[in-house]
């Protein structure tokens, strides 16, 4: 099972940053390690003194797929659930800086916790399908699959070019505005169209 994260994907964050609207899908991956499932515990790392949290939208790849043409993607999964992608922000700060790999950045061990998924015919119209963050019961980032740039579909069209998708492989596809750093003892609470998906509290 391997992870594949999208970045700068909803126009709300690129706004937020002020930067160029991606032409084609930027991605990166996390190892299997970055995995955490729902209710294993989650520590602040002691490699970083400053860690973000972005919630995203999470595909499950359901069968095995290569150059998978825009058209077809839609046969490749069948679930949608949520996620956090955990950045080491100060250390992704100095890669970028010094053109180094993000890797230590982004896909240390637990830096990848997911929740819940749901059966796509549960969620109704894909486009309209919202997440949400909460930090401590209050609301720090929303979004919806329409305001992303890339949709799920030409986002495995593009990855599957590259990688050969298999069963269990999950894709995050991107987070919108409002990305923020956490501390210990801070309770995080995903929700996809309202529904709770995962609760995590920073230990």
């Amino acid at each position: 099972m391997k992870i594949i994260c999208i970045g700068q994907n909803y126009n709300s964050l690129i706004n937020e940053l002020g930067v160029e609207k991606p032409v084609e899908p930027v991605f990166f991956t996390k190892p299997d390690s970055a995995y955490l499932k729902k209710g294993q515990p989650f520590y602040y790392p002691d490699f970083t003194k400053d860690l973000y949290c972005e919630a995203e939208i999470v595909v499950k790849i359901n069968r095995v797929g290569k150059n998978i043409q825009p058209k077809f993607a839609s046969r490749y999964y069948n679930q949608i659930g949520v996620g956090i992608d955990f950045t080491a922000h100060d250390l992704l700060t100095t890669c970028i800086k010094e053109g180094r790999p993000w890797e230590i950045a982004k896909s240390f061990d637990g830096s990848a916790p997911i929740g819940d998924f749901y059966n796509i015919d549960e969620l109704g119209d894909l486009n309209d399908i919202k997440i949400r963050l909460d930090k401590n019961e209050n609301t720090v980032q929303e979004g919806i699959l329409s305001d992303q740039i890339f949709s799920i579909d030409q986002i495995i069209s593009y990855v599957s070019r590259y990688f050969t998708l298999k069963i269990g492989d999950l894709i995050y596809t991107g987070t919108p505005a409002g990305i923020g750093s956490v501390k210990i003892g801070d309770m995080l609470s995903l929700y996809l169209n309202n529904k709770k998906s995962l609760d995590l509290q920073i230990r």
